[in-house]
């Protein structure tokens, strides 16, 4: 059993162009020079690591990146799930992965013209599904969190 995420602003991001919610629980740390940041879980021994990238031109590339899935030979099954919010410009996909995969959940967001984030949660543990399913579970719901509120500044 896990306390209930209650959720605040992250505002520690000065020199980013984006904003979002994350769970009170974790503990976001992020480098200033690329807004590349780390929402850490230390209880649960995980960390959802968050990518800025601009988009220059290469929107294709960064999307190809995006969609590659690395952990593929050991995933069982990996469900996607489009994610489009018009009013706040945010357009992705959350990608949920069955098995025992490195990686138990990924996503990517943009606004196709300027920004892209990708995002993916790792735990520090080998892979069991059986074992962290519970804990991807809960972490799932504040990735979808994280893509519900990002705003881009």
């Amino acid at each position: 059993d896990y306390t209930p995420a209650v959720y605040a602003p992250v505002t520690q991001l000065p020199n980013c162009p984006f904003s979002f919610e994350a769970n009170s629980l974790s503990e976001v740390k992020y480098q200033a020079h690329d807004c590349d940041i780390n929402i850490e879980y230390p209880a649960m021994h995980a960390t959802i690591y968050l990518t800025y990238k601009p988009v220059e031109g290469n929107l294709k590339k960064l999307l190809k990146d995006a969609q590659k899935y690395e952990h593929t030979i050991k995933a069982d099954n990996i469900a996607s799930t489009v994610f489009a919010n018009d009013s706040t410009r945010v357009y992705g996909m959350f990608y949920q992965v069955y098995g025992n995969a490195a990686s138990q959940s990924q996503f990517y967001a943009t606004d196709s013209l300027r920004h892209f984030i990708s995002g993916s949660i790792y735990f520090k543990a080998v892979p069991n599904y059986d074992s962290i399913q519970p804990a991807s579970a809960y972490i799932e719901k504040d990735i979808r969190k994280i893509m519900e509120s990002l705003q881009w500044k």
